[in-house]
């Protein structure tokens, strides 16, 4: 994994806005609609190359495939492994669930996706290599043309697979758990191997306190929270994890979070797993305070952070000078070697889904990079 060893370089969580053309052709096959096999992969393909055209044009040094095939960051598992049909319930958020009002114009306006999230109900294991041979191979020829400096990939964790597909087979969630790390490793071994780092994201350490585990004693919470990173090193257990970034928040949605599990609460779970770098929120209203919490810890030697520097639910292009301020909090306290700087989360979660306007998107990218080279100019004269 590159460091910033001569300028803070810059990244993001992964997700970007898919075209109109991708957005028709991932919900077609949501219902069952595939393309013509040549034309589906002409379109990915193009896609892709786009992509990582306009991240590098913006100044993103590492790159992501924007998640160009998937229709959302967890339920494209679906396709891969075997044991998930049906649908499942909606679960709100704690905080979104004390504004009901709230929640109903979100509802209204768009701002709830209504893919399914199936359940599992059956043993699981893998199903089809294809789909990510296909994103790897794309991703490849893209990287190889644009040249970035580095190149990651998504995938989930076990932990939010969980999350928004819930178990009605395994005994109990433990056992749920190991089975979505064991038939999880191929891909994540894959993507390595493939030359790409892996990122792996798992919000269940934040968003699943005040969704799968609220109304619960935060004892409870820490307790299962450490089981998830415990399955997830698990399935990490073959993968160099300088090779790996993870990549926790609160949920990329505008609304309250004022049920959000405290840094402080989240920081020691997140630092037991395997993955040298760690991305997190830190721009947004409810999380740009703790940065403090990050001077007060323990942080191993060799972690890297990588801070979200951009908030990824407002159409606000933030000013470089902020930018800039943001990253040398955290280079100020690990040593700038040890900062990249990134998003809070993904621009486009779920496939024509995203608050942020396309073109805006690439903007906040741009303020970034622009705001880096401010950090850097202060931080290596």
């Amino acid at each position: 994994m590159l460091h910033s060893t001569e300028r803070i370089l810059t990244t993001h969580v992964g997700s970007l806005p898919r075209s109109e053309a991708i957005t028709e052709m991932v919900f077609a096959e949501e219902k069952g609609e595939r393309m013509e096999p040549a034309a589906r992969h002409a379109l990915l393909a193009e896609a892709v190359d786009a992509v990582v055209a306009k991240q590098c044009e913006a100044g993103v040094d590492v790159v992501s495939d924007g998640e160009m095939s998937k229709i959302s960051y967890a339920t494209y598992i679906k396709d891969r492994i075997t044991g998930f049909e049906g649908d499942s319930p909606r679960r709100p958020p704690a905080d979104l669930e004390e504004y009901p009002g709230f929640l109903q114009r979100q509802a209204a306006s768009g701002g709830t996706p209504t893919y399914r999230r199936p359940q599992c109900v059956g043993e699981i294991r893998v199903k089809d290599a294809g789909p990510l041979e296909e994103d790897l191979a794309n991703f490849r020829v893209a990287v190889d043309r644009h040249r970035p400096a580095e190149a990651f990939m998504n995938s989930a964790s076990p932990g939010v697979i969980a999350l928004f597909q819930p178990n009605q087979h395994y005994p109990d969630h433990e056992a749920y758990l190991y089975a979505l790390a064991e038939a999880m490793r191929p891909e994540y071994e894959a993507i390595v191997a493939a030359g790409f780092l892996l990122q792996l994201d798992s919000p269940d350490l934040g968003l699943g306190r005040h969704m799968m585990f609220k109304g619960q004693p935060d004892d409870e919470y820490r307790r299962q929270a450490e089981l998830h990173v415990e399955a997830l090193n698990h399935a990490l257990r073959n993968v160099p994890p300088d090779r790996v970034r993870l990549h926790v928040c609160w949920g990329n949605y505008e609304g309250p979070h004022h049920h959000d599990a405290p840094m402080e609460m989240v920081l020691p779970i997140a630092l037991k797993a395997r993955p040298q770098a760690l991305l997190f929120e830190s721009s947004n209203p409810r999380h740009a305070h703790e940065w403090t919490v990050f001077a007060q810890a323990k942080l191993p030697d060799d972690k890297i952070l990588v801070p979200g520097v951009l908030d990824s639910t407002t159409n606000f292009v933030e000013h470089p000078r902020l930018v800039a301020e943001r990253i040398c909090r955290f280079a100020d306290i690990v040593g700038r070697e040890r900062v990249i700087a990134g998003t809070d989360c993904g621009f486009s979660t779920f496939a024509g889904f995203g608050a942020v306007d396309p073109d805006i998107t690439y903007a906040k990218l741009g303020a970034m990079a622009e705001g880096a080279e401010i950090a850097s100019r202060r931080l290596w004269r």
